[in-house]
C-alpha cells in the first residue's frame, strides 16, 4: 500500500520490480519495451531468450540487470479491437499476474506503465480504469507500494464528460468566490477605516455562527463535559472516533484512504500528530463524510476547504456527488495538475 501516480521515465524508477509492456516474443520491441531492454542491457535479452515467450494476459519475471530494480516483470497486454474480444479481462490479468509474481518474490514496491495504451491502441481512460480497479482490489489484501508511471500528463485521461463537469464546477465556484471578494471590497471601500474596525470588533461575537459540532451536541443533549472534550479533540482522536463510529477496522480505513500503514501507525500512536492536508482529506474521503463533517475533520489538522483554489473545489465536487473513490479523485486531481490525496 498505496497506489501512487508519478510522472517519470519508468527505466529510472527505483523500486523492487518494474513491469515491462512486452510483446509475445519477449525479445524487445518499441515504446516501453524497447526502452527497458536498452536500459537493462544485453543480459536481459539473453535471459528472455530462455523463457519461450509469453501469452497475452500472462507474465514472466527476470533479473533487473542495469535497471535500478531487482526484477523486471514482462507482461503482454491485449491489442484493442473495439472491446468485444476479451480485452478488459486480458488487461486485468496482466496487472494481476504481475502483482502476484512480485508478491511471490517478496517485492515491497512495483512500477507499472499504462499497459496496452500505446501502440496497442487501448483507449487511455479505459486502460487506466482497468489498471486502477485491478491494483486497488489487490491492495485490499496485500501490503505493497504500487506506482503507475506516466511519461507525461497527457498519458492520464479521465473521461471527457467528467473533465467537463469538474471544469464547469470549478469555474462556477471560482466565479462565486471572486464575486464575493469583489462585493466585500466594494462594501469596505465605502466605510471609513475607523468605523470598519469598530464594526468588525463589535459584530464578531454577535454574528459568529455556532459550530455544526456544537449544534449537533446540543441537539443530542450530550453533557457539557463531552462537548468540551470534543472541541478539544485532536485530528488523531477525531479520526479514531470516526473510524469506530463507522464500524470500520483501521486497515479498511487506511487502505480506502490510500495511506501507508506506517503513516497510519504514526497518527494512531501520536494524538498530537499533524498530517499534511492531502492526508487529512484522504481520511475524510475514506470515511465517506459529508461536506460539513469533512470540513470539521480537516480543520482538526489545521486546514480548511475553500473556493479559493482548485484542489479544494475538486474535493468538494466529489463529496457533493458522493463519489468517495480515492483513485478516481486522484485521476481528476492529476488531470487538473493538483497535488494528489493519500500517499
Amino acid at each position: 500500500m498505496p497506489l501512487i501516480f508519478i510522472r517519470n521515465d519508468i527505466t529510472k524508477v527505483e523500486c523492487d520490480a518494474v513491469v515491462n509492456a512486452a510483446n509475445n516474443s519477449l525479445l524487445g520491441g518499441g515504446g516501453v519495451d524497447g526502452a527497458i531492454h536498452r536500459a537493462a542491457g544485453k543480459g536481459l535479452l539473453e535471459e528472455c531468450k530462455t523463457l519461450g515467450g509469453c501469452d497475452t494476459g500472462d507474465a514472466r519475471i527476470t533479473g533487473g540487470y542495469n535497471m535500478p530494480c531487482k526484477y523486471i516483470i514482462h507482461t503482454v497486454g491485449p491489442i484493442w479491437q473495439g472491446g468485444g474480444r476479451n480485452e478488459r479481462e486480458l488487461l486485468s490479468s496482466c496487472y494481476r499476474k504481475s502483482l502476484e509474481l512480485a508478491d511471490m518474490h517478496n517485492c515491497a514496491s512495483i512500477a507499472f506503465p499504462l499497459i496496452s495504451a500505446g501502440i496497442y491502441g487501448y483507449p487511455k481512460d479505459k486502460a487506466l480504469n482497468v489498471a486502477v480497479d485491478t491494483i486497488s482490489d489487490f491492495l485490499l489484501t496485500h501490503e505493497m507500494t504500487v506506482y503507475i508511471v506516466l511519461f507525461d500528463r497527457k498519458a492520464l485521461q479521465i473521461s471527457k464528460d467528467l473533465y467537463s463537469d469538474i471544469k464547469e464546477y470549478i469555474d462556477d465556484n471560482y466565479a462565486d468566490e471572486a464575486a464575493k471578494r469583489e462585493s466585500r471590497r466594494s462594501i469596505l471601500s465605502n466605510i471609513p477605516f475607523h468605523d470598519t474596525i469598530v464594526a468588525g470588533a463589535a459584530s464578531m461575537k454577535a454574528k459568529l455562527p455556532p459550530s455544526p459540532m456544537m449544534s449537533q451536541m446540543c441537539d443530542e443533549e450530550t453533557s457539557l463535559d463531552d462537548a468540551l472534550k470534543r472541541l478539544d479533540e485532536s485530528f488523531s482522536e477525531m479520526l479514531l472516533r470516526k473510524i469506530d463510529e463507522k464500524g470500520m477496522t483501521d486497515s479498511q480505513c487506511y487502505k480506502k484512504a490510500n495511506i501507508d500503514r506506517k503513516l497510519f501507525s504514526k497518527i494512531r500512536s501520536d494524538s498530537a500528530y499533524h498530517p499534511k492536508k492531502q492526508t487529512a482529506v484522504a481520511f475524510a474521503i475514506a470515511l465517506e463524510l459529508d461536506i460539513d463533517d469533512a470540513r470539521e475533520l480537516i480543520s482538526k489538522a489545521g486546514y480548511s476547504l475553500t473556493h479559493s483554489n482548485k484542489f479544494d473545489i475538486i474535493i468538494e465536487y466529489f463529496i457533493s456527488h458522493k463519489n468517495y473513490n480515492v483513485f478516481e479523485i486522484n485521476e481528476a486531481l492529476f488531470a487538473f495538475d493538483q497535488i494528489l490525496i493519500g500517499a
